[in-house]
């Protein structure tokens, strides 16, 4: 059962960053968090179920058992599994929106409805990449099995045919300064960025 924030009083807005595992999404919001903070936008770090030395996004790194336990303390606004791993949200977030914060999450695209119930007002943006160039990646960062990166590539393909045309689309197939533009040009027309003077 996760922290139920439905009904609380959130006046941030939570930007709910999702993609297919390879997309760039860590590569993104890292090149983009000197402008996002430098904004007072704040960027939640995930919980994973993955060893904390393994390559890829700064997240803490706990056991299964570990996390069962933060579970059950309701230590996340949101938590899911997804390939093998189970990923959570702290429930910090829910005391920045109240503070009138706007959080960045990498979230979970099959999560996404259920994180839009909690979170009435969430900007959903989708991170896609060119089919090649995801397995590429994925190959490149050596971190799973060629099955795995089968079986993630196809989960991609299966959620693109289910894609949801509310949510904002950014393609990162090309430089990734082109992304990041993309998405800071977003969060200004939405409001959570400052316009550019």
């Amino acid at each position: 059962m996760q922290h139920d924030a439905s009904d609380d009083c959130l006046t941030g807005r939570l930007i709910y960053l999702v993609g297919p595992s390879g997309a760039g999404k860590d590569s993104l919001i890292e090149a983009a968090r000197p402008v996002l903070q430098g904004q007072g936008v704040m960027i939640a770090r995930r919980v994973i179920t993955r060893s904390a030395e393994a390559k890829g996004e700064e997240a803490q790194g706990v056991t299964p058992q570990q996390f069962e336990l933060l579970c059950s303390q309701k230590a996340f606004a949101l938590h899911w599994q997804a390939n093998g791993l189970s990923y959570g949200i702290p429930v910090q977030i829910d005391a920045w929106l109240k503070d009138g914060r706007h959080v960045l999450v990498n979230g979970s695209r099959a999560h996404l409805s259920e994180a839009r119930v909690r979170y009435p007002n969430l900007l959903p943006v989708l991170l896609t990449v060119d089919a090649g160039v995801l397995r590429q990646r994925l190959l490149g960062r050596a971190r799973e099995s060629l099955d795995d990166i089968e079986r993630r590539l196809e989960r991609s393909r299966a959620l693109a045919c289910a894609q949801d045309y509310t949510v904002h689309a950014l393609d990162n197939s090309g430089e990734l300064r082109d992304a990041v533009s993309r998405l800071l040009a977003l969060l200004r027309q939405e409001g959570v960025l400052a316009a550019e003077v």
